[in-house]
């Protein structure tokens, strides 16, 4: 029997002004599809989600959403307009009964459901509204770069989520291992064609650069024929006028054809250049300690950075990687302990705030303005690495076109902003890179070449990110905080990390208390005559049990509270009529998973 679709997208056309974005796009999401949606920033991937959750009206074509089917979308930029707090945004819609949802939720992507929306920054706003729309529980899920501002922690916790859901999704996101882990197929935006593989993003790049190759041979083919064609014009048409008048025309509708193949944009152009090396041993710190007020950041921390290394700094949100990296610059004091910076340090930071771009200022203005780039008297040249460049020149090796030279920073995407600030960076000779939180918004090609760029430099790199991917492929030093003032080095990148670290206590505990379903996922077990979908709900199913059992939890302590049957009989209702729903569910995904781990175990 035929799935019906959740969403069906016919014809669909969309132009800003210039070259369209989509032509005659043709898209299906099916029940329970899992799709990742990539492509190079500024190719459209947010406007096509946007165009799926129906904010963007396209100029002509039919998007079609059966009766009864639900679609959310995460916005980068919540409105939130209306809403005193980010915990009442979160549970917008939402029956009494389901605040539980939020509260999970909140727990999970760790923000503060009590924070004022005033006082809430871009991050906490953006982890409350994909908190609502997991809280929301839709039929198909839209989800815009949701690991933007998690944690390694919180990312987990959203993957296992993900994971376990029965919900179809449309993905955009840079971390590879994020992508990996949880899409079945593939969405490619590329020069304003969308292709679909059913395959993973694990296979994407094969897929991707096959293609490329493919274009490359029926281009180069082409040229040929045109050049055989052209050489045949020129050498006898004076002999042959009228009889081979339809070959001259066959020659225009190759020249033609040949334009209108739609030229690939290069990779961007950047170049990392160390200046004079610095002294061998670049930070030295032994016995650092520092508090704010009663909440210790490091205790008795000692490192060495030597000249080279790549040291990342990961842990959660909050729990102070920014500042120890501040310490160890000498920007910020310690309370106790000492830090000794090597000699003839050039150091080069790239801020996750973005503080070094100012939003009113054009592109252009933003290099040219800059005190370290400017050239004395000519108002269209950038000192780059020691040389004059032409403005609009240089911004081209970072994928701006002449257009956007003269736009503010503002109009500017997540990826486009992470590549001017990448500009301005890679402008100045430098022999310690700073790099707080580089990976966010860039595109996969772009960390490519970051990766490799890195690997290249002839100097010290200080990294923060949550990319566990991008740890792997850069650092050789993990520093892991995690909370309590503890910071602990490992060798390697985080995968090392997690291979060397050794449970503690809390683990322990932890591991001890993991409810049923999890201790049931961890089981190994042969697969064996089961069905491709009876695989992945096999290994689904843990999840599965493990939020019905949380979800029932909540609802237990919720109306465990004696005076809400009198005073909020609707309430009481709603949560009784959700735990009965959930105790049947959980029965029923207990009684699904026996049945096929027997059938697995033949």
């Amino acid at each position: 029997m035929a799935r019906i679709p959740l969403l069906q997208m016919s014809d669909i056309s969309l132009t800003f002004g210039g070259d369209p974005v989509f032509d005659q796009l043709g898209l299906v999401v099916q029940p329970g599809d899992r799709v990742a949606l990539v492509g190079r920033n500024g190719s459209g991937k947010s406007t096509l989600m946007k165009v799926m959750a129906g904010l963007v009206e396209p100029d002509r074509g039919e998007i079609v959403v059966p009766a009864g089917i639900s679609v959310g979308y995460m916005d980068q930029d919540p409105d939130m307009s209306g809403f005193s707090t980010l915990g009442e945004f979160a549970s917008a819609g939402l029956d009494p009964g389901e605040m539980y949802k939020v509260e999970r939720a909140g727990e999970g992507l760790k923000f503060d459901p009590e924070r004022p929306v005033e006082t809430a920054s871009g991050g906490e706003r953006r982890r409350a509204a994909l908190a609502r729309l997991m809280a929301e529980a839709p039929d198909l899920m839209l989800l815009d770069e949701p690991t933007n501002h998690l944690d390694i922690e919180a990312i987990a916790w959203l993957e296992e989520e993900l994971k376990a859901t029965r919900a179809g999704f449309v993905l955009i996101s840079h971390d590879r291992a994020f992508l990996r882990e949880l899409s079945r197929a593939t969405l490619w935006i590329d020069r304003g064609m969308v292709r679909r593989q059913e395959k993973g993003f694990d296979d994407f790049e094969a897929w991707r650069d096959k293609i490329w190759d493919e274009e490359d041979t029926a281009r180069h083919k082409m040229d040929r024929k045109i050049k055989s064609e052209a050489r045949w014009a020129v050498e006898g048409i004076s002999a042959r006028r009228k009889r081979n008048m339809g070959r001259v025309r066959a020659l225009k509708d190759l020249r033609a054809e040949r334009a209108s193949m739609i030229r690939r944009h290069g990779a961007a152009g950047m170049e990392l250049s160390a200046g004079p090396k610095s002294g061998k041993k670049v930070i030295d710190a032994k016995g650092v300690a520092k508090s704010f007020g009663d909440k210790p950041i490091v205790q008795n921390f000692s490192l060495t950075i030597q000249r080279g290394d790549r040291v990342a700094f990961v842990g959660p949100n909050g729990v102070g990687k920014t500042t120890v990296i501040k310490m160890l610059m000498g920007e910020e004091a310690v309370d106790a302990g000492t830090v000794v910076l090597g000699t003839n340090l050039l150091p080069a930071v790239f801020d996750q705030a973005r503080a070094q771009l100012d939003p009113d200022m054009t592109l252009w203005d933003s290099l040219t303005g800059d005190p370290d780039m400017r050239v004395s008297g000519k108002a269209d040249q950038v000192m780059v690495r020691g040389q004059p460049r032409h403005v609009v020149g240089y911004l081209k090796e970072f994928l701006f076109d002449d257009r956007q030279a003269r736009a503010p920073v503002r109009s500017l995407s997540g990826g486009e902003k992470a590549r001017l600030l990448l500009a301005k960076l890679m402008a100045k000779e430098s022999n310690l890179l700073v790099m707080d939180e580089p990976t966010n918004d860039l595109d996969v090609e772009t960390l490519d070449l970051l990766q490799e760029l890195l690997d290249d430099y002839d100097g010290t790199v200080l990294l923060v990110s949550h990319d566990r991917d991008f740890l792997d492929r850069v650092a050789t030093t993990t520093v892991a905080m995690e909370g309590d003032g503890r910071a602990t080095v490992y060798a390697g990148g985080w995968s090392d990390y997690r291979a060397q670290r050794q449970p503690d206590e809390e683990d322990k505990k932890a591991e001890k208390a993991k409810p049923k379903a999890e201790k049931i996922k961890q089981e190994k077990s042969q697969k064996e005559g089961l069905s491709f979908t009876e695989k992945h709900r096999l290994e689904a199913l843990p999840g599965v049990m493990e939020r019905l059992e949380a979800e029932i939890a909540k609802l237990e302590e919720f109306m465990a509270d004696p005076e809400l049957f009198t005073k909020e009989p609707v309430k009481f209702q709603k949560a009784t009529e959700a735990l009965v729903e959930r105790q049947t569910a959980l029965a029923e995904a207990e009684e699904e998973w026996l049945m096929l781990e027997e059938k697995a175990e033949g």
